[in-house]
């Protein structure tokens, strides 16, 4: 008999292309790392259109039903929360309907093409008084948690500059298929919503919200190959003698400068077509005391510059630097590995957020800060998102509403 402490809950699945197949994982290894955290997911059901996709995930992952239409599993009464990892441009009509049959949300970013749909599906969360997760999920990161708690405390003073840089070389290739991420229908504003999104959280999460920006952008490979038919990741097209083109539609790369509502100043950059840069991502905050350092590719490091002098005096100039490896006692580390500077993964990081959303869903109660990144987080990301397309256009700062 399950006992009140291991409550099993079911959940499901929209939209089953790589993203999808990260949350399936992550719902089946919660219970390894969080076993007192309440609840059991229980995979239930799996909801793709592509045909056969959902009957493939079904029997890999163990969902109890695959269905092509998403909502089928709005109607399942076995279903109390849902994860949202179709695309972009669908997040809007199914995260709404998915909170006004009430069910629980956990939502990929950015959730939506704008702002304005990000707070449509953030009212419907509210209205119908559910609970929802979105997945910006570098901020678990221990180093990142860490560098969150030194900031708060002053460590490093009172933060002057701000430096998020998210370049990638997934979309490097022209022979990168043209999929929904490069409609500007479908994909919205391209590596905004892509990656700068989870620059604007960074930034916010752990200095302060985002007042004004100044942003340019570029499409530097205006043509892609169109696929033969659906398509899954990054996936790459055989170019050859008559193969197919089609216009890219929205942004291939994009540099902002950021104003704070504390007077700080920071720099933003993204690209999805930066050759040589695997998931380099990445953050620098520099204080009036001290500047903190983390980069993705070594996820269990931080890199601490600052201290005092022999007498106790701040170090101003030439203070040493140090590297902090993370380890049990920094955010949810202790959860996967039992001593320090063994390097947690993306896939970890994905599991934390699982188990932040489960808790949240289960626990009304439960704190905040025990919680996910929140709607009001992607709404407030999206907004900065759009002040750096208007400013674009405008070629000057822009508020961020």
């Amino acid at each position: 008999m399950t006992s009140a402490a291991q409550r099993p809950l079911g959940v499901a699945v929209v939209g089953f292309g790589w993203m999808g197949r990260v949350h399936a994982q992550s719902y089946a290894r919660v219970p390894h790392h969080f076993p007192d955290l309440g609840v059991r997911p229980e995979l239930v059901a799996v909801a793709d259109e592509v045909p056969g996709r959902a009957e493939a995930a079904a029997a890999q992952y163990g969902f109890a039903s695959a269905v092509r239409d998403w909502r089928e599993v709005l109607t399942d009464p076995r279903v109390e929360a849902v994860s949202v990892t179709a695309p972009n441009f669908l997040h809007r009509e199914i995260g709404a309907a998915v909170a006004e049959a009430g069910k629980h949300l956990w939502i990929e970013k950015p959730v939506g093409l704008t702002a304005a749909d990000a707070a449509a599906v953030r009212d419907a969360v509210v209205s119908a008084g559910v609970r929802a997760a979105v997945g910006f999920n570098y901020r678990w990161a221990p180093a990142v948690q860490e560098a969150r708690r030194r900031i708060a405390a002053g460590e490093v003073g009172d933060v002057e500059s701000v430096r998020v840089r998210l370049l990638s070389d997934y979309a490097a290739d022209p022979a990168g298929a043209l999929s929904w991420r490069y409609s500007r229908e479908r994909g919205g504003a391209g590596v905004l919503g892509d990656l700068a999104s989870h620059g604007v959280d960074l930034a916010r999460y752990l200095v302060d919200d985002i007042s004004a920006v100044v942003a340019d952008t570029a499409v530097f490979i205006p043509q892609r190959a169109v696929p033969s038919g659906a398509t899954a990741g990054h996936q790459r097209v055989a170019l050859g003698e008559g193969t197919a083109m089609g216009a890219v539609e929205n942004e291939d790369a994009v540099t902002a400068l950021l104003r704070f509502t504390s007077g700080a100043r920071g720099v933003l950059e993204a690209s999805r077509v930066a050759v040589g840069e695997q998931n380099t991502y990445g953050f620098e905050v520099a204080g009036t005391r001290g500047v903190l350092r983390w980069d993705f590719r070594r996820t269990g490091e931080l890199s601490v510059s600052g201290g005092r002098s022999g007498d106790g005096s701040v170090l101003y100039q030439d203070a040493p630097t140090q590297t902090l490896y993370v380890g049990p006692g920094h955010g949810d580390y202790a959860a996967f590995q039992p001593g320090a500077a063994i390097a947690m993964g993306y896939d970890d990081l994905k599991v934390v957020e699982a188990a932040r959303f489960l808790r949240a869903a289960a626990d009304p109660s439960s704190s905040p800060e025990q919680g996910p990144a929140t709607l009001d987080d992607a709404v407030a990301s999206a907004r900065a998102l759009d002040a750096m397309s208007r400013s674009v256009a405008s070629g000057s700062w822009e508020p961020v509403a």
